[in-house]
């Protein structure tokens, strides 16, 4: 499963303003509803935060996975939003975050879930992709610099 697979122009955002880590949990719980089949906006945004719980899913450098896992979910689906100004998300850098990109999968995906986690965190692990993130234009841009990474990195399992 590729990260694009997840993903869709609608739901790939440039310079979205948000007031603090619960708000920008709801924006992306809600634009994960716009491409999850079972699960609505409730679901996934109790998902989020039912993970986030067990600790902050902010990797350091201004950027944040939130994912959660639902028994409703028949596929996966992600969203990514830049923000326009970061936010506190508990970061083990202490950084605030600006780069998010979000996941939720259903309860099955256990080996696919950590796969797709791992290459967020390769992708993100590049200074230079996130500077070239932080630098992109406008959300098609965003969308245009996530599916040229996916062509030069193999598919998750």
């Amino acid at each position: 499963m590729h990260l694009l697979d997840l993903l869709s122009p609608a739901r790939v955002r440039a310079n979205v303003v948000t007031s603090g880590k619960k708000r920008l949990l709801e924006q992306l719980a809600g634009a994960l509803a716009e491409g999850a089949d079972g699960e609505g906006e409730r679901g996934i945004y109790d998902s989020l935060c039912s993970r986030e719980r067990l600790g902050s899913t902010g990797l350091g450098h201004g950027v944040a996975i939130p994912h959660g896992r639902s028994p409703r979910l028949v596929s996966a689906t992600g969203a990514f939003l830049r923000l326009s100004e970061p936010v506190d998300f508990n970061a083990p850098d202490a950084r605030p975050v600006d780069l998010v990109f979000a996941l939720v999968v259903p309860e099955t995906y256990a080996q696919q879930h950590l796969m797709l986690l791992a290459n967020l965190a390769e992708m993100f692990g590049e200074e230079d992709f996130r500077t070239r993130l932080r630098q992109a234009p406008d959300s098609a841009a965003l969308y245009a610099l996530l599916s040229e990474w996916q062509s030069r990195h193999p598919a998750a399992a």
